[in-house]
């Protein structure tokens, strides 16, 4: 009798090359590993027997939400990858605010318009068909995350199944340690969350939009004086600066962005104005200020900029130190790109705000992340090489990575604190002593340290 409502997939079935890397969103796919067994599951049940299935066989466990995992960190070599593409479940409660759903449900496409009936909203990813599950164990750079904080914060629990193949409620009070480790050791955790239980928000009842375009030769005096004044702008407000060819453009441009997620256009005004008092606006290509905006539009965006079957090449760093140092690392990353559809973004975080006690523990004032996207296989070393050499450029005002943007069989950054990573190594020897979940995928031991410095 089939112990499974969804399907397991073994090596030689006709599909099986279809199950281990048909949701992986990055075309550039590790056909060099090889998982053990798929299995796409479909209901609760299915996680737990497939946990119970690998300690029978004695396979390592990994685990598939969304699939947007640059490196794809789910597909591991004679690894079980437990696929949750199929399981898919979300429940609101009016009387709490909160909202129950499974790790691959999609955080704008699928999490806020049901949120929406209910006038609530979730600060999940910007591309809105990344899955919950991954993006929250990372710890979740969500939107406005500069004034609202972390996703991650806002678990109030979830469903773990554990190495013993168990179902266990995490939360402050029961199973706290895995509650603590969940938010922020991303594919480090030693279980399988089958359901998150989300605080949400209401929804803003007003968003506005500012976007400067300038020329590149204007890149070191305007991200000069926006470096300086970034900490001043409303936490209402999330700020992002990028590089990239817009539809229409011939060449990259600089755009200095603000979304206002306020109640009325007059606070959206307010909160945006410090913006538009950029010294070098008046030299704009373009510029639009306090317009109305609606989060579809928002995401429409974010789609186009992260298009499906394509090839990625994607690094990051936590940024710290004067614009005097900061500028000149950055600039390479931003006026060289390699390819039309590659962008860079510089992402506020200031004022920093102080963390709860949890996994994930490493951020700065600045965000970096360079995505180049190509089309063209026998690209990707040169298009590597050239993403390494920004990245080292910035080495003199790292402070470390973010999990969500990293592949550490590449490059290896520190990424938590130093006494939340002994903390979450003692956890798993106690949660997993038997290696059952795979764990990071990296060219060598994770370490937690900057790749120059060990």
């Amino acid at each position: 009798m089939n112990r499974f409502s969804g399907t397991l997939h073994l090596p030689g079935d006709d599909d099986f090359q279809e199950a281990c890397f048909g949701r992986v969103f990055n075309a550039r796919r590790p056909v060099d590993r090889m998982p053990a067994a798929v299995l796409e599951a479909r209901t609760e049940d299915d996680v737990v027997e497939g946990v119970r299935l690998a300690l029978e066989r004695g396979w390592q466990v990994a685990v598939r939400s969304g699939g947007h995992s640059w490196a794809a960190w789910s597909v591991r070599r004679d690894a079980l990858l437990i696929d949750l593409g199929g399981f898919r479940e979300m429940a609101y409660d009016p009387e709490t605010g909160v909202v129950s759903a499974t790790p691959s449900v999609k955080g704008g496409d699928e999490l806020n318009p049901y949120l929406a009936e209910f006038g609530r909203f979730f600060n999940g990813g910007h591309c809105p068909s990344v899955g919950i599950g991954g993006f929250l164990l990372q710890g979740g750079q969500g939107w406005n995350a500069r004034g609202w904080g972390w996703a991650a914060e806002n678990i109030v629990a979830m469903d773990v199944v554990t190495a013993e193949g168990e179902l266990v409620r995490a939360d402050d009070t029961r199973n706290s340690d895995l509650f603590w480790a969940a938010r922020g050791a991303g594919p480090g955790f030693f279980g399988v969350v089958t359901r998150f239980h989300l605080r949400t928000r209401a929804l803003p009842k007003h968003l506005g939009h500012t976007v400067h375009a300038y020329p590149l030769d204007l890149f070191d005096e305007v991200m000069t004086w926006l470096h300086g004044m970034h900490h001043t702008v409303s936490d209402l407000v999330e700020i992002v600066a990028l590089t990239q060819t817009p539809p229409g453009l011939d060449e990259p441009v600089l755009l200095v962005t603000g979304v206002s997620m306020t109640d009325t256009p007059e606070q959206a005004a307010e909160a945006l104005a410090p913006l538009h008092a950029n010294p070098c606006a008046d030299r704009a290509l373009f510029r639009v200020e306090a317009r109305p905006t609606t989060i579809a539009e928002q995401l429409a965006g974010q789609r186009a900029a992260n298009p499906e079957g394509h090839r990625y090449l994607v690094d990051n760093a936590w940024l710290t130190g004067p614009a005097e140092d900061v500028v000149p690392a950055i600039r390479k990353a931003f006026t060289e790109h390699p390819t039309r559809q590659t962008f860079t973004i510089w992402f506020s975080m200031a004022p920093l705000r102080r963390l709860p006690d949890m996994a994930f523990s490493l951020q700065s004032e600045i965000y970096c992340a360079t995505y180049v996207v190509h089309d063209e296989p026998e690209r990707d070393a040169e298009l590597r090489a050239w993403l390494d050499g920004a990245m080292a450029a910035m080495r003199p005002v790292t402070a470390g990575q973010y999990l969500g943007d990293s592949d550490f069989t590449v490059r290896q950054l520190r990424f938590m604190g130093d006494g939340q990573w002994r903390r979450l190594q003692q956890i798993r020897a106690d949660r997993d002593p038997k290696g059952l979940f795979a764990g990071y995928l990296s060219a060598g031991a994770v370490t937690n340290t900057n790749h120059w410095e060990q």
